[in-house]
């Protein structure tokens, strides 16, 4: 199941896009059978204008993790099978095509900081 990447890829774009860091990672990890996930973890590389932890709040406010949501919120039925067919060349990632919907900056709401 690839949505927990596909929600990942969102986020830490969505915080490069939003200035909050020059470059981000976020991974997060489940259990089965669990729908909320066990950890999500940021870490901006120490490009952040504020503190891993402060954004990591951020993503916790603006995304919902649950694999339920992750596929609501990122239209992953839509299409049926024939939108994933594309990623068998070239991947599911780094590309504009508006079926991958994982790859649209989501704008993020939080209180602007002076830096």
């Amino acid at each position: 199941d690839r949505s927990g990447a596909y929600i990942v890829r969102q986020a830490a774009k969505s915080i490069v896009a939003s200035g909050l860091a020059r470059r981000c990672i976020v991974q997060v990890s489940y259990a089965i059978g669990v729908p909320e996930p066990l950890s999500v973890f940021v870490d901006t590389y120490g490009t952040g204008k504020i503190p891993d932890k402060e954004i990591l709040k951020i993503v916790k406010e603006n995304f919902d993790f649950r694999p339920g949501m992750i596929a609501i919120n990122l239209d992953l039925k839509r299409g049926g099978n024939s939108r994933f067919l594309k990623t068998a060349a070239y991947g599911h990632f780094g590309r504009e095509d508006p079926d991958f919907t994982w790859e649209v900056v989501k704008p993020l709401k939080f209180e602007k900081v002076e830096a």
